[in-house]
Order: structure tokens, then sequence, then C-alpha cells
């Protein structure tokens, strides 16, 4: 390890890999929410974030799990599907809150064209948040929908099997959970 008088020890958030405080910096001096995208081992998580001198304060957020609890999703709560289904909730929670327009705050995911991250992103701008950002990045409509699992359902899909359901059927479980969560939100 370094050591010196001009030796500075990084925060401990950056010494763990965990923040990147250059591009922290340059989202909290836009001064706009952030929707917060997060990948975990078992879902996705999207939240809506201020930040206030004293410390972050979440003013709307959604998990992949409950997509599970709330909507009766039988898919998978980590794939494309899960996460364009988590941002859309994320998106509407926020718009209830009184939130209209925010930036992505990706994290240190890698940043790839069509990932669950645009997925999530995908959701909440279809939710009706203002979020500036190319169309290109965005998976396909057919990925979010989960035709591509559709279309290998010879192979075995025990995951969505034990849940109730079958793969080819996820294109159609998708539009139903979609329709379920716009019309809670939509027919207020």
């Amino acid at each position: 390890m370094a050591t010196g008088p001009r030796y500075k020890v990084a925060f401990r958030r950056r010494r763990e890999g965990k923040t990147d405080y250059h591009q922290r910096l340059k989202l909290i001096v836009s001064k706009k929410p952030r929707l917060v995208v997060r990948k975990t081992l078992n879902q996705i998580i999207a939240q809506v974030i201020i930040a206030k001198p004293d410390g972050d304060y979440v003013l709307a957020s959604a998990t992949s799990k409950d997509l599970t609890k709330d909507f009766d999703y039988k898919g998978a709560t980590k794939n494309t599907s899960a996460a364009y289904l988590t941002g859309m909730l994320a998106g509407f929670r926020a718009l209830e809150a009184g939130v209209e327009e925010a930036v992505l705050d990706a994290g240190l995911a890698t940043n790839r064209k069509g990932s669950r991250v645009y997925a999530a992103l995908k959701g909440a701008i279809d939710a009706g948040l203002e979020i500036p950002c190319d169309e290109e990045i965005f998976p396909s409509d057919e990925r979010i929908r989960g035709e591509h699992v559709a279309g290998n359902s010879e192979s075995s899909f025990s995951e969505y099997e034990k849940r109730g359901l079958k793969a080819s059927d996820l294109p159609a479980h998708f539009d139903e959970v979609k329709n379920k969560i716009t019309s809670e939100f939509e027919g207020e």
C-alpha cells in the first residue's frame, strides 16, 4: 500500500468498488431525481431517489418480487420481462409521488445495449416518466415480452413450470400482468 504525505485514501465504497463518485456527482448536479436500477441475483430493483445534503431519499420504489406478490406474475423475477414490468411499476409509483422527470442511474452495471437496466428504463418511460435517452439502447419488444423464451419451449424450463406457467405462455402472461399494472394506476 502506498504511503507518504501526498497519499490520499479513497472512500470506503470506492475501495470496495460499490460507488463511482465521479458519476454520482454528475447525476446529483443535474438536480433531477434519479431512476436507480440495480440487479441482484434474484430480482430487479428500481427506485426514484432524490439527493439531499443529509442523505438520499427514496420517493418511489418497486422490485420484481412486488410483481409476484401484487400482480400474480409467474415468470422469472430476474429476466428482461420482469425488469420492464418493474420499471413500469416504479414509473407509475413515481408519477403518483409527483415526479415527472428523472435521469437514469445504472450504477456500476455494464453499459450494454438491450440489457435489463434499459428494459427497466423503457418500462419507466412507458409509464410516463420523462427520462432522456436514446431509443436504440432498448431491448426489442419481442425480447421484453419473452418471445425468445417461448421460442425455446421444447427445452425444459422447470422454474416456470414450478410456478404454474408454461414457457410458451410467457408472452401472453406478460401482457396480462402489464394490463393489470396499467389498469391499477390509470383506472383511478
